[in-house]
């Protein structure tokens, strides 16, 4: 197959990811991560365990209202799902019948018709001849034959996450930036080639003392280096997403800007970089809290209605709509788990419209920063 065989599939997909007042679920955590999540409310990181939460996460009642797509890791992509929880949430969704057999928790997503998707990045390694602390991403071996398996299994769309830092050391270098800008070409090419959408994720850390206006200096360079890498693969960009982070300063910055600087900076960096071609924008929250994720993302979508937005920006969040949910489900309470979900995602739903109000959902206003983050 070619890309071409795929061209209106792809492009008809990544309209569907970028449907108003919806974003993504990146459910996408290494076992390894949802190990920690799961230490934090004292449960064992077994299969049966993350097969219950997973289960839990694709039966929420309401969910397709506001997510329109879900990145899974590939063990919950071939996972089937926990009969008893589904049940449960059958049952509180009554009248929908249930008949208790296991299903694919991929075919519960699509039955919501919430579009699955799959982590294919293999994670960050040293990069040799960059900087201290300097990565690049691997997993291009393979991948053909591996996003080849995952359309079979019902993912349209895949999410690759490139790392870089700021700092005073002189990062990121010339070559971490050159690098990674070269891998997520190769990744979206290959994924288009067989049928998946591609999410480009240059996440620049929050990590640092740096000012926003710094974090906006590198962010340009960054994505203009992206795309211009994404044009030389031949990258169909109709058919892709972009999952930047949010334009802000370092979690050690004296000076934290307000959400409203959050969001003009970050319209005004969007606007010089990224192609109009592009469907949607989807920002991944990069530690903030669960209430500030949303907040700096309505602000976003408000100094887009006065600027330069040709893009749906939208969200693709992991801990900043998980981490209630975690909390209230404690590996027990179902119902509790599904609505602290729910309610994260329509705040979000709200904010890429620019509509949300804050404080108007219940969330957990802990911040969920982490040094270094990786899964």
């Amino acid at each position: 197959m070619a890309l071409d065989d795929f061209r209106d599939e792809l492009a008809a997909t990544a309209v569907a990811l970028a449907a108003p007042g919806t974003g993504l679920l990146a459910a996408d955590e290494s076992t390894g991560t949802i190990g920690k999540r799961f230490d934090a409310i004292g449960l064992d990181n077994s299969e049966a365990n993350r097969r219950a939460y997973r289960t839990l996460l694709a039966t929420t009642p309401g969910l397709a209202e506001h997510i329109s797509g879900v990145i899974l890791f590939e063990e919950t992509l071939f996972q089937d799902s926990d009969p008893v929880v589904a049940a449960v949430a059958a049952a509180d969704a009554a009248p929908e019948p249930s008949s208790g057999d296991p299903q694919p928790i991929v075919a519960l997503f699509q039955q919501k018709g919430i579009v699955p998707g799959i982590k294919v990045d293999l994670g960050v390694e040293d990069l040799a001849g960059g900087l201290a602390g300097e990565s690049w991403c691997t997993g291009l071996k393979g991948m053909a034959e591996r996003a080849a398996r995952y359309y079979a299994r019902g993912a349209r769309f895949a999410k690759w996450r490139a790392v870089l830092r700021i700092s005073s050391g002189g990062c990121p270098s010339e070559l971490a930036v050159r690098e990674n800008a070269w891998g997520l070409a190769r990744y979206a090419r290959t994924c288009q080639e067989h049928g998946l959408v591609p999410i480009v994720e240059p996440e620049i850390l929050m990590d640092g003392d740096h000012d926003i206006a710094t974090t906006a200096s590198v962010q340009e360079w960054v994505l203009r280096t992206v795309y211009g890498a994404l044009a030389v693969n031949g990258v169909f960009l109709e058919g892709s997403l972009l999952k930047p982070s949010m334009t802000t300063a370092g979690a050690d910055c004296a000076t934290r800007p307000s959400a409203d600087e959050v969001g003009e900076f970050t319209v005004r960096t969007l606007s010089r970089t990224v192609p109009a071609a592009v469907p949607a924008i989807l920002f991944l929250s990069g530690g903030l809290s669960e209430e500030d994720a949303s907040l700096c993302l309505n602000a976003i979508n408000e100094a887009a209605a006065v600027g330069y937005a040709p893009w749906h920006l939208g969200f693709s969040f992991g801990r900043a709509l998980q981490h209630s949910c975690l909390k209230h489900w404690g590996g027990r309470d179902v119902a509790a788990g599904q609505a602290a979900l729910l309610a994260r995602a329509r705040a979000n739903g709200a904010a890429s419209r620019g509509a949300y109000v804050a404080g108007s959902e219940p969330s957990d206003d802990e911040s969920l920063f982490v040094s270094n983050y990786s899964y």
